[in-house]
Order: C-alpha cells, then sequence, then structure tokens
C-alpha cells in the first residue's frame, strides 16, 4: 500500500466482496447479509481502513453524528440532572450502540423556548442526522418541532398526541399495578404513595396503576403527595404524607431516588422500614441497592430502553423509506424487584 492509507478496495479484496458492498457496509445501509457485514468488518480492522468522513457526508449527506437530547419544559433542572442516576443509564444505554455503527454521539440540551429553537436549528444545519430525546414533561413542544423540522426522532417515552416519531416506552401502568399487588399482598392495608410531579410523562400512569389496584381490592381512599423526583422532595413528602396520615403502613414512590428521601425520613421519626411501613420504590437503580435496608422496587430497564430507542432511530437513518414502517415502536414490560423495604 505504500504511503497511502488503506482504501475501499484494499477492504473489499480483504473481505472478498465488492467495493459496493463494503461502502453500504461502512455508510451503515441494511439490507447486508449479517455474515457479509462481519466479514467486512473484520477486513476493515485488519486492514486499518479510517473512512473519510468529509467525503462520506458529501455522498450520504449525514454527518456521522447523533444527538442525545435532554428536554424540559419547566426551566432549569440541573439538580435532578446530576443527583438522578436515571440519565447516567439513558447514556449507558446509547453509546454503546451508537460505537457499534461508529456513530458520534451529541449531547444537547432544551430547557427553554430559545434553547429548544436553537437546538432545531442546530439539527437542521447539519450538527447531527438526528436525535434521541429523553422529554422530562408530558406537554414538551420538542418532539413536534422535531418531526416538523423533518429530523428523524426516537423519544424515551410515548410521543404526544399527533406527533410521528419512533419511540420506547415501559408499561408503568403494570409496573405500578405490581408495587400495589405485592403491598397488599403482604398485609398492608394503608397505603400511601409519592407520585411524580404532574407534569412529568410517566405520572398519571404511575398513579392511576397503583390507585386503580387497590380500588379493586376496596382501597378507594389513598393519599397522595407529589415530589419531585429528588431525594430532598421524596423526604419532605414523606413527612407531609406522615402528619397528615399518621396511621399509613406502606408507600409507593414514583422513582428510587424519593424512596430513599422517604426511608431517610422514616429513620427521623424512629418508624422501622418495614416493621411499620413499607416501602417500593421505582426504577431499579444503583441507589436501589444502596439504601438501608435495600429498596423493593420495580425495575425498569432503562439501558435498554434507551439502546432500543437509539436502534430504532439508526435503522431510520440506514433505510429507504420503503424499508421501514413510518414509525417505529417498543414497550418494555415491568419486573417487581423484592428486597428488605417491603
Amino acid at each position: 500500500m505504500g504511503n497511502r492509507g488503506p482504501t475501499l478496495e484494499d477492504v473489499a479484496r480483504e473481505a472478498g466482496v465488492s467495493r459496493a458492498t463494503v461502502s453500504r457496509v461502512v455508510n451503515g445501509v441494511r439490507n447486508v447479509a449479517p455474515d457479509i457485514q462481519e466479514a467486512v468488518r473484520a477486513a476493515v480492522a485488519r486492514t486499518g481502513y479510517a473512512p473519510n468522513q468529509a467525503a462520506r457526508s458529501l455522498v450520504t449527506r449525514r454527518t456521522g453524528a447523533v444527538a442525545l437530547v435532554l428536554s424540559a419544559t419547566g426551566g432549569s433542572f440541573t439538580a435532578r440532572l446530576f443527583s438522578d442516576p436515571f440519565f447516567g443509564r439513558v447514556v449507558d444505554g446509547v453509546l454503546p450502540v451508537l460505537r457499534e455503527r461508529a456513530v458520534q454521539p451529541v449531547l444537547l440540551v432544551a430547557e427553554s423556548e430559545p434553547a429548544r429553537l436553537q437546538l432545531v436549528e442546530y439539527l437542521r444545519r447539519g450538527g447531527g442526522d438526528g436525535a434521541v430525546v429523553v422529554p422530562l414533561d408530558e406537554d414538551d413542544p420538542l418532539p413536534g418541532m422535531l418531526a416538523s423540522a423533518g429530523l428523524p426522532t426516537a423519544l424515551f417515552g410515548r410521543p404526544p398526541q399527533g406527533v410521528r416519531c419512533d419511540w420506547v416506552d415501559l408499561d408503568n401502568t403494570a409496573g405500578a399495578r405490581l408495587a400495589a399487588e405485592h403491598l397488599w399482598a403482604t398485609g398492608r392495608r394503608r397505603p400511601a404513595t409519592i407520585a411524580a410531579p404532574a407534569s412529568a410523562p410517566t405520572a398519571r400512569e404511575r398513579l392511576s396503576g397503583f390507585t386503580a389496584a387497590l380500588a379493586a381490592r376496596g382501597v378507594v381512599d389513598v393519599p397522595v403527595e407529589r415530589g419531585r423526583f429528588t431525594e430532598e422532595s421524596g423526604r419532605d413528602a414523606m413527612a407531609r404524607l406522615l402528619d397528615r396520615h399518621p396511621d399509613i403502613d406502606a408507600v409507593f414512590a414514583a422513582n428510587d431516588v424519593m424512596a430513599r428521601g422517604a426511608v431517610r425520613h422514616l429513620a427521623e421519626r424512629g418508624l422501622d422500614v418495614p416493621g411499620r411501613v413499607a416501602v417500593i420504590g421505582f426504577d431499579d437503580a444503583a441507589t436501589a441497592r444502596e439504601v438501608e435496608p435495600a429498596l423493593t422496587t420495580v425495575r425498569q430497564p432503562v439501558e435498554a430502553m434507551a439502546a432500543a430507542a437509539t436502534g430504532l432511530l439508526l435503522d431510520r437513518l440506514g433505510a429507504r423509506d420503503a424499508d421501514m414502517p413510518e414509525t417505529g415502536s417498543k414497550v418494555f414490560e415491568p419486573v417487581l424487584v423484592v428486597r428488605e423495604s417491603a
């Protein structure tokens, strides 16, 4: 090869396929058999071939980058961003899928209307080929803005009414029902809940799933306090519940971080968990195993969900219009993980 770098022809010769096939694999085009893709990738590794990104972009009209967008409508969410393990788990799910397809991640945050407008314009001008969006509010306009701009988008959560894009979600109603059924089965008859902020996409499903399961068993008046997904808000909500309903014997929190705050406040009051009050969280983040006692919780496979959303987006970017349905989706099932707190 002399002093020149390896070329597509070198890779094709090494893999025993045509130059066009190598080009399709390198550029992420679908419709190439898995064994041929593997042979081409192995040949790329052996030859040390590195695609010229600038040249490839001219041909494919792609940047080779995808945006991971955290979006909220309620102002700054910095405190939650750095305290809630949910976001780190999303990143852990997204990055391996992007690396596997040689796509670079771009982390973007949209916390206001100007930020959303700037983000859409940035992507329209070639800042990324598409976006994996994690909306923190049910009425977030960003998914609709991206779809209207013709930007390929995959959501973590169901899209708003009328917005057509790829998405993944958890059956949150079923997850909350699992929590209620477990509390009932273990003899708890005066349960309460620390619900998510009313604006959160999951709030309605987790609250309704919990209360409906209890209503079916004759419990029609479930005390509810709302938190903000932070430990301090969980602690404060637990304090309000005990002040107003001192006889409660169980609490279901809409995420593990708030559940940790609830356990903390119960300890401050000298109330044993689970002897006096049982506690169940939601997510099964690392924090669930770090709490004393360890949290019983509803597992949400965040990493797998984020990976699936990224895969849907990349498949759409690599496909011809006729190769995929108008929208793709996947709903994951929750699992109750029983530990010491309930």
